[in-house]
């Protein structure tokens, strides 16, 4: 699974809609739209927000992994 299908199951999962999501990354909800369809890449910066949002790990939000682990249950 690639990260285009993880923002929309994510934020569809969060019963957001794009120009929600849009708006938390400060972009249009045509531009956040390219990024679910797989028409623009995902800027770094995006995903550091969206990982924070969603309270999960660069890992899974790229598909590294299928373990939904929030980001403070890391390992000390």
């Amino acid at each position: 699974m690639d990260y285009v299908k993880r923002i929309r199951d994510l934020r569809e999962d969060s019963d957001k809609t794009q120009k929600e999501i849009a708006r938390i990354l400060q972009t249009t909800q045509s531009y956040y739209a390219q990024y679910e369809n797989g028409k623009r890449e995902l800027p770094i910066h995006h995903l550091i927000t969206l990982c924070r949002y969603y309270n999960v790990s660069a890992d899974y939000m790229l598909g590294f992994t299928n373990v939904c682990r929030p980001l403070n249950e890391r390992k000390k």
